[in-house]
């Protein structure tokens, strides 16, 4: 009888995961369906205190990816920023990737230091990007998630695509490993250091 409920439940399993599969592939579609949304300019700050347009993000591509990072007062934003270090190489040989957070540049730079980061990051300290773009709570404080972007021939810019952060999305493959566990999650929750 366990043999069977066991072969039983796998099968489920695996029907899940295909049939998630397919959603997710449903989905990328629906959001290449939705109209870009035309954004202005907006000028960010380096790590030395210059500034940075947003449409020089783009370098010499029609397309950039941003990830909206809450800065260093979030663990999760974090360890969702550890694991773009290993991959941002492979995003940026299709687009540019750059992280941006609402810290002042010299923490930014700091932190982003501290953790050895690679990619590119700039500040949002004093623009309404994160509220422009939809990653700003009703408190006006930032939230987490990503935005790509298009860049026309004419130089005008569109937000083409958006999705937030959390627990459990596609973004952060801790949560996917800690859900194959006996236990799951267990209350587990990043931290900057372990022991």
């Amino acid at each position: 009888m366990k043999k069977v409920q066991s072969k039983r439940l796998a099968t489920q399993v695996e029907r899940l995961e295909r049939d998630l599969l397919k959603s997710k592939k449903q989905l990328a579609r629906l959001r290449q369906s939705i109209p870009p949304r035309e954004v202005g300019e907006y000028a960010f700050t380096t790590f030395s205190g210059g500034k940075v347009k947003l449409s020089k993000l783009f370098g010499s591509s029609s397309e950039l990816t941003v990830v909206h990072n809450m800065g260093k007062s979030c663990p999760y934003c974090t360890m969702w920023a550890d694991g773009f270090n290993g991959v941002y190489q492979h995003l940026e040989n299709r687009a540019p990737f750059v992280v941006i957070s609402p810290d002042e540049h010299r923490i930014q730079k700091k932190f982003a230091q501290g953790r050895g980061w690679k990619f590119k990051m700039v500040s949002a300290h004093g623009t309404s990007f994160f509220k422009d773009m939809g990653f700003e709570n009703k408190s006006g404080h930032p939230q987490p998630g990503v935005s790509t972007f298009r860049r026309d021939g004419d130089g005008r810019m569109y937000q083409v695509s958006k999705t937030s952060f959390g627990p459990g999305d596609d973004f952060c493959s801790v949560w996917h490993f800690l859900d194959l566990l006996p236990n799951g999650k267990a209350g587990w929750e990043p931290k900057y250091k372990y022991r």
